[in-house]
């Protein structure tokens, strides 16, 4: 097999349209049924739908937990969420599968904690890539993409969109089950 992977200059939300682009033309090569994306407000969701429309995609949307930035806040709001959700698109909200409470700790006590060095870990590919991982494995647990099924995953470094891949998502008690098929682009370190 020969697939090619698109490497970007620098990451960012510069990469959002070609990453879109990307991905439309791997779905249209496969047979693959859901995508996974990292949008915390929503608008990389959305565009992602307008370009996938004439699929038969399932897209599933992973936004920032409340008070990620702001107390009792989320980074979405209602009327983009329900935007989403008229377009068909859930929009899961929750924990980060790769900090969680950890972080917690680590900012309280000092130190790092296992899941930690696993997202530092990813990090040394590319933080879109980080995502990919934490995004699946919370969809995942939410029971909102299939596991032991290829799905594309998309995130991005702080907003918009610079990485994708194709992998198979794993719930977060078999995290070291998740398996990276293909890498359709990501910025360059």
């Amino acid at each position: 097999m020969e697939k090619s992977i698109t490497y970007f200059e620098k990451p960012g939300p510069i990469n959002t349209d070609a990453i879109i682009g990307l991905v439309k033309e791997r779905l249209r090569e496969s047979d693959i049924k859901y995508v996974a994306v990292a949008s915390s407000t929503g608008v990389s969701a959305l565009k992602l739908n307008q370009a996938l429309k004439d699929l038969d995609i399932t897209i599933v949307n992973c936004s920032h937990h409340a008070g990620f930035k702001e107390v009792n806040k989320t980074r979405i709001s209602a009327e983009t969420r329900a935007q989403l959700e008229d377009e068909g698109i859930v929009t899961f909200i929750g924990s980060h599968a790769l900090s969680g409470v950890g972080k917690s700790i680590s900012k309280k006590f000092g130190g790092i904690t296992p899941v930690e060095i696993i997202a530092s870990t990813y990090r040394t590919i590319s933080q879109g890539f980080k995502v990919c991982a934490e995004i699946t494995i919370m969809l995942a647990d939410a029971g909102l993409i299939p596991v032991g099924e290829e799905v594309v995953a998309i995130g991005g470094t702080g907003s918009g969109l610079d990485t994708a891949v194709v992998m198979t998502a794993a719930n977060m008690t078999n995290a070291f089950d998740m398996k990276f098929h293909e890498i359709i682009a990501m910025p360059r370190p």
